[in-house]
């Protein structure tokens, strides 16, 4: 195995931690968009995190043993498994960093439970956090992967802020259904 970990791994890490900061945040602006309660918000959120992280890591371990039995039998076999990745490593690389950073939008309204002061800035936490989030998370791609740090962290705030205000504008506009 050529290459270290976080190298390695990168692609799983940068997928199931953006995919769990961006998909969680559009929950939360889905439900405040649409004026939920907070503990709907907790309920949807926390689903969401653990379903759509485990059918990540599904997804990723059968694409990979897909790759893998494609190329069984092909004259250069043993070169590419020597070069492939372990299914189950790149599964566990996406779902744990799906749920750990995933659970970034989620921490205000959980810590509110505790803590009621927080919950007049809720969404503004949520918010900071999850800015902070796709921004660290940009950052150590840029690292990684030798592109400018600055332009990869913007890049992927900008992707993430795309889908929350696409998710938090269906759910406003969608507010009267919920009753």
């Amino acid at each position: 195995m050529r290459g270290n970990f976080s190298q390695r791994y990168l692609p799983e890490f940068v997928y199931g931690s953006i995919d769990g900061i961006v998909t969680t945040f559009a929950v939360v602006a889905g439900a405040v968009g649409a004026s939920l309660s907070p503990a709907i918000v907790i309920v949807l959120g926390l689903a969401n995190l653990f379903a759509d992280g485990f059918s990540m890591a599904i997804s990723n371990y059968l694409s990979m043993r897909s790759q893998i039995d494609l190329h069984r039998g092909h004259k250069d076999a043993r070169r590419v498994s020597l070069q492939t990745k372990n299914p189950m490593r790149t599964a566990l690389a996406t779902f744990i960093s799906f749920l750990i950073m995933g659970l970034i939008p989620l921490c205000s309204y959980i810590l509110a439970l505790g803590l009621p002061s927080l919950v007049s800035y809720q969404v503004i936490l949520t918010t900071a956090l999850t800015a902070v989030a796709l921004l660290l998370v940009g950052g150590i791609k840029g690292l990684v992967t030798k592109r400018p740090l600055f332009a990869s962290a913007f890049e992927t705030l900008m992707i993430g802020g795309a889908a929350a205000i696409i998710a938090f504008v269906v759910g406003y506009l969608l507010r009267g259904l919920v009753g």
